[in-house]
């Protein structure tokens, strides 16, 4: 009788606290509710003893999963709403968008950049074949090779026929081989030795090919005939890249300064090797040798051509399919060794056929260098390092750029002609010069 009358304020605080608790824990009933038959088919599961384990193997694997699906889950789901139920979104269409979102504006871009690529490298072709002491008009050059084709067309007359054919467009056809080629094996050398500063012409590999070709001539060899000077070029560009290889490796790595001294020390000797050349030669030696020193193409001719273009082509038909292990390659040696990859194998292939590309470019057109080391690094930053892009378009672009370059040369200083491999080292140095800068400051000092 007491409790009507007592007014303590105990009695007053808990009784609007007390009315809203069934008001929230109203829906749980309904939760509950719906639940229910799932409870009941565990309780179920629960008699049967060959069941039990089962029913708690996957609860246990549901609650497992659950937060590294909610946590992969959480970002696509939040913009339709907080209350979104988790069955409305599956697992398979959540995670689908996610890593095909940034690999297609990337294919997109590397898509606009192989056809830009090929029509540059057209237009440019069209354009150096018409254009030099005696002009042809672009118009004229289409009838010719349409002509020649068999397409229809008509033929020019005999000193246009003759200047096209038989200079021109051997000259042309040999720009790109080697500019494809040179671009393709910088491409491989850096994924190779794993650093941008990697160029067959910085390390030494070009020069030292360039000896095998010196001492071709210089001591009148020519036992392989029209190959003499591809293959001692080869032999002597792959004893180099292998010296240059193991002298620039370190505790398991190569070191970006050891590579650059090494290539210097390896220039220099091999620059000392062909001015003993050059001593002991006669004078029609020695502007053979000079043109070996220089880079040029003005000595090209159709049977060149027909020398280089089996060494060029299986070296460039080849490296692509050496994308994906370079990618591999990229994570780390102990990883890509993880992942399936003989690592000195594929160096030694690698090594290869940097060789027989920069010896099939050296045979015919001298030492031209930093074609390998910008056009790589040009792509690289246009559409990132996925070698399977990088080593195709380095090939393209490579034979843009030279056959740009021998445009340029034989153009600027008319009627004279500027050796081909000065114009690339004028171009190249400044940009090498930045490239060493801008690695230096990346990784804080070289010590």
């Amino acid at each position: 009788m007491t409790l009507p009358h007592d007014p303590h304020p105990t009695d007053t605080t808990p009784e609007p606290t007390l009315e809203p608790t069934p008001a929230k824990a109203a829906p749980a009933p309904a939760r509950a509710g719906r639940s229910a038959p799932v409870s009941q088919r565990a309780a179920g599961s629960g008699r049967v003893p060959g069941r039990s384990p089962q029913g708690a193997e996957h609860s246990a694997a549901s609650l497992s999963d659950a937060p590294s699906r909610s946590a992969s889950e959480e970002t696509p789901r939040r913009p339709p709403g907080p209350g979104t139920p988790a069955a409305q979104g599956p697992t398979t269409p959540a995670q689908g968008p996610g890593p095909a979102a940034p690999r297609t504006p990337r294919r997109r871009k590397a898509v606009l950049l192989t056809a830009a690529l090929v029509a540059a490298l057209v237009v440019l072709a069209l354009v150096s074949a018409g254009t030099g002491a005696y002009r042809i008009p672009l118009g004229d050059v289409l009838a010719s090779v349409q002509h020649r084709a068999g397409l229809g067309g008509a033929p020019l007359d005999r000193v246009g026929e003759s200047v096209l054919w038989n200079v021109r467009l051997p000259r042309v056809v040999l720009a790109l081989l080697v500019g494809a080629s040179l671009g393709c094996a910088g491409a491989l050398m850096q994924g190779v030795f794993g650093n941008p500063l990697a160029e067959p012409g910085v390390i030494g590999i070009s020069a030292g090919a360039a000896v095998g070709a010196v001492a071709a001539i210089g001591l009148g060899l020519s036992f392989f005939g029209n190959w003499t000077i591809t293959v001692c070029a080869f032999v002597a560009g792959l004893i180099t890249v292998s010296a240059v290889y193991l002298l620039s490796r370190n505790g398991g790595k190569t070191e970006v300064v050891t590579l650059i001294l090494t290539g210097i020390a390896v220039n220099a000797f091999a620059g000392a090797l062909i001015g003993l050349f050059v001593f002991f030669a006669d004078s029609g030696q020695v502007n053979q040798i000079t043109f070996w020193q220089l880079g040029s193409l003005a000595q090209a001719t159709w049977p060149k051509v027909l020398a280089v273009l089996p060494c060029a082509l299986a070296g460039l038909l080849v490296a692509p399919f050496y994308a994906r292990r370079l990618d591999l390659l990229a994570l780390g040696e102990r990883p890509a060794r993880h992942l399936g990859i003989d690592v000195e194998r594929l160096r030694l292939a690698l090594v290869l056929v940097v060789a027989l590309l920069t010896a099939a470019a050296v045979a015919v057109a001298g030492v031209i260098t930093f074609v390998g080391l910008l056009v790589p690094h040009l792509l690289r930053m246009a559409n990132g390092p996925g070698h399977r892009f990088l080593v195709p378009g380095s090939a393209l672009a490579g034979a843009v750029v030279l056959v740009a370059g021998d445009l340029a040369a034989r153009t600027i200083a008319q009627p004279a002609e500027l050796p081909l491999g000065v114009l690339t080292a004028l171009i190249g140095s400044p940009f090498f010069f930045w490239l060493l800068r801008r690695t230096r400051r990346k990784q804080g000092g070289w010590a």
